[in-house]
């Protein structure tokens, strides 16, 4: 059997914003790509990941606005992975910093993203997570 790689899984050329966008504009920016991450940038490097979570919890429950920057709720510390690993390794890197979402770089220049929901389709397609993920979201 083909080990599949993450280019196989990732979601191709994800979103992205800076870090000094506003909450508002990352917000929009999700809705009407109907994403859940945008992976925040400093010119073309990747410096960090922004979920609606983020948004949420770190952002409007900790009294921030919408006007506040994406830079005061983003996590900075993430992990990243290239498109020619091993989906098992993603998998592996996710559970060790319980993360849900890893951005894909080719060298500087991302390339994708890849979720645990992608993760779950790929790998066990019958599995309650991969229903989850493959549904379309209630309007």
């Amino acid at each position: 059997m083909v080990q599949q790689t993450v280019a196989d899984v990732m979601t191709p050329a994800p979103s992205t914003i800076g870090m000094s966008e506003t909450l508002q504009t990352a917000a929009q920016l999700m809705a009407a790509q109907d994403v859940g991450a945008l992976v925040v940038q400093a010119g073309h490097t990747t410096i960090g990941i922004v979920t609606d979570r983020d948004i949420v919890v770190r952002g409007l429950a900790e009294g921030l606005g919408l006007e506040a920057m994406v830079g005061e709720v983003a996590s900075e510390d993430i992990v990243t992975v290239g498109p020619g690993v091993a989906a098992e390794t993603a998998v592996e890197m996710m559970r060790a910093a319980a993360v849900r979402r890893i951005p894909v770089l080719d060298g500087d220049t991302v390339v994708g993203i890849v979720s645990i929901g992608d993760l779950a389709v790929e790998r066990d397609p019958a599995s309650a997570l991969a229903d989850i993920s493959e549904a379309e979201p209630n309007d």
